[in-house]
Formats: structure tokens, C-alpha cells, sequence
């Protein structure tokens, strides 16, 4: 968590939730689409204007979240004796203060979307994570053992090989060709063309490891939070935290999460009978698949297979970590070659040149 905040969390800085609050926000909105038809229509039917809808419910909902995870996080400090008591007053104005940080920064995020480029909220995130990197070589540094330069150098083999990956998986997809009818009006005739409907094989980005990533740590934190309590409410806690601080059970856990939540996630942002019933308006149809069912049904088919590809390699991602440290003995560079961390700066890097190179185009068109 403290990467994702730029360091903010370890100086108890009043940014120390980073973007966490906006992006719990965005996720549950968006999982709500799946339950509530009128919001699935504000979000996918009404253009712009239902999108600029949709975000202000984010925004109002991060408030309230950025309280309660700001008190979790205060009541945490202090049981683990990082921070003394606080009175009821200092603790109402630490999570305001607290929420006011959230706040500013999801306003920060929206303004450099509005007018800069590339996603803001992407790049602040980015940002924080950069900007732990001096940080990470300086740890680096000081637990430099020479007796280990062949694990360092297997390590970053490793490393290198990891990014090369993620890179190549995150530009992956799967064309499939779609022609259009053609048609004729007046005197000109229309379509006749031939294109292609990319599928990602990583469609659902980074998203199935945060969800994995605060399902693991919302028990963690509750037993920790627990744990001081005694009695018999203690002791589960207590059994609960070590539980889930076994490498093992954490890795396997994570890796699990993390395939379920790429094909529920995937769920949400994709729909095959939209996309085929769409096609069939515009007189789109794949070749050899007939338009309607059956080009959903084709549709759900080759997504399966490509999500299956997708999840295993963000699961795999998302724990090499710890197969890097079993290999390499290698624990304090993880940076190089973290799953989340790693899948953030290659996205917004991809995403960010792609945008800077269709402006530059853009303005070599306004010569001509």
C-alpha cells in the first residue's frame, strides 16, 4: 500500500490513502451496474453525458469511504503503538484532514485528465510509485552482500524478463474479422469493408489484482485490529493473522483471487451481446458466424479462451514476488519485478506515449 501512496502511508502524510478511496469508489459503482438495470443504462447507454453522471456518484461516495478507511487506518496505528491514543476531537479533525487529502487528489487526478494528457489518476498513481524507487535502491544498498552477486544477477535476469513479458502481454490481443454488408443509397454504395474486433488478452487490466490485494488485506486488518482485545475474540483474531501471514496460504490466495476476479471483472466491462447486437445495426457480421446468438455465443467462446491466458498471467504476476524471493533468496528489490507496481507503470507508459504520439500527428496534419 505504501507504493501505491508515494511513500505517503509510511510519513503518516495527510495524502496517506493516496487514490485508494476514488478507486474503492469507481469499483463498487461499477459492480453495481451488474445489479441495478437503471445504473447498467446510465453507464453504457446515455453517452457522455451518463458518464459525467456516473463519475460524480464516484466522487461523492469517496468522501464517505475516505472517513471510514481514514479512522480504520488511525484505530490501526494506534493499537499497533505507532501513534498514542487520540482524543475524540484530534481523531474527528485527523480524519478530516485525511479525507480532505483523498480529496484533493482525486480533484488533482480529474483536472490533469481535463486538461493534460493521459489518464490522471493513472499517472498520479504512477507517480507514487516512481517515486518509491530511490527509496527501494537505497534498501537495496545498504543490504548489498557480495556473497550473493549470483542470486543478484539471476534476480535481475528475472526482472528484465518479467517486464519484457508484461509489456508483450499488455500489448497482446486477439483480432477477429469482422465485414460489413454492403449497401447502396442513391447513387453510392456503402461498406463492403473489412476490419477486425480486437480482444485483449489482458482485458481487464490491473483491476483483478487490486480486488484480490483489498480482499487479502481487509482480514488482515481486521483481526490486527482485533487482536489486542483478548478473550476468545482475541485469540481467532490472533489465528486469523497468522493464517494469512503464512507465505504459502497468502500466495495461493492471491493467485486465486486474482484468475476468479479477471473473468468476474472482464464481466462487467465486456459485453459480447451488446458488441453482436451492435454489429448488426451497422451491418457487421464475422464471416461464417451468423449475425445475433451466435456471434454473441462465438464472441463469449474466444474471450474464455483468451481470459484463461490473461488470468494466469496476472496471477502469476501478481506473486512473483514471492517465486523471485524463493528462487533468488533476493527479498529487497522487489520493486523490479512487483506484480501490481509493475502492470501500473507499463499501462500508463503504453498509454501515455500512444496519446503524445497521436497529438504530435495531430499537429503535423495542421501544417498541411
Amino acid at each position: 500500500l505504501n507504493v501505491f501512496t508515494g511513500g505517503a502511508l509510511d510519513k503518516l502524510s495527510i495524502v496517506m490513502l493516496g487514490l485508494g478511496p476514488y478507486i474503492t469508489a469507481v469499483i463498487i459503482f461499477q459492480l453495481l451496474t451488474m445489479i441495478f438495470p437503471t445504473l447498467e443504462k446510465l453507464y453504457k447507454e446515455e453517452g457522455e453525458a451518463g458518464r459525467q453522471k456516473f463519475n460524480q456518484y464516484c466522487r461523492i461516495a469517496t468522501a464517505p469511504l475516505a472517513a471510514i478507511q481514514g479512522y480504520g487506518m488511525l484505530t490501526l496505528f494506534q493499537h499497533e503503538g505507532v501513534l498514542e491514543p487520540m482524543s475524540g476531537t484530534v481523531l474527528f479533525a485527523s480524519i478530516a484532514t485525511i479525507t480532505a487529502g483523498a480529496m484533493a487528489l482525486m480533484w488533482l487526478g480529474e483536472l490533469i485528465t481535463e486538461k493534460g494528457i493521459g489518464n490522471g489518476v493513472s499517472l498520479l498513481i504512477f507517480a507514487g510509485i516512481i517515486s518509491a524507487f530511490p527509496n527501494n535502491v537505497g534498501k537495496f544498498i545498504l543490504n548489498y552482500d557480495p556473497s550473493q552477486i549470483p542470486s543478484y544477477i539471476l534476480f535481475f535476469v528475472m526482472a528484465i524478463a518479467v517486464i519484457a513479458g508484461v509489456t508483450l502481454v499488455n500489448e497482446a490481443r486477439r483480432n477477429i474479422p469482422v465485414s460489413y454488408a454492403k449497401r447502396v443509397r442513391g447513387q453510392k454504395m456503402y461498406g463492403g469493408t473489412s476490419t477486425y474486433l480486437p480482444l485483449n488478452v489482458n482485458p481487464a487490466g490491473v483491476m483483478p489484482i487490486i480486488f484480490a490485494l483489498s480482499i487479502l488485506l481487509f482480514p488482515s486488518m481486521i483481526a490486527s485490529f482485533l487482536a489486542g482485545k483478548g478473550g476468545t475474540i482475541g485469540s481467532i483474531a490472533i489465528q486469523v493473522k497468522d493464517f494469512f501471514q503464512n507465505p504459502w496460504v497468502y500466495g495461493v490466495s492471491y493467485f486465486v483471487l486474482v484468475f476468479l476476479f479477471t473473468y468476474f471483472y472482464t464481466a462487467v466491462t465486456f459485453d459480447p451481446k451488446a458488441i453482436s447486437t451492435n454489429l448488426q445495426k451497422m451491418g457487421g457480421f464475422i464471416p461464417g458466424i451468423r449475425p445475433g446468438k451466435s456471434t454473441s455465443d462465438f464472441l463469449n467462446y474466444i474471450l474464455n479462451r483468451v481470459l484463461l491466458l490473461g488470468g494466469l498471467f496476472l496471477g502469476v504476476i501478481a506473486i512473483m514476488p514471492q517465486i523471485a524471493g524463493a528462487l533468488t533468496g533476493v527479498h529487497n528489490f522487489n520493486f523490479l519485478i512487483g506484480g501490481t507496481s509493475l502492470l501500473i507503470v507499463v499501462a500508463v507508459v503504453l498509454e501515455t506515449w500512444r496519446q503524445v504520439n497521436a497529438q504530435l500527428e495531430m499537429h503535423e496534419y495542421e501544417k498541411f
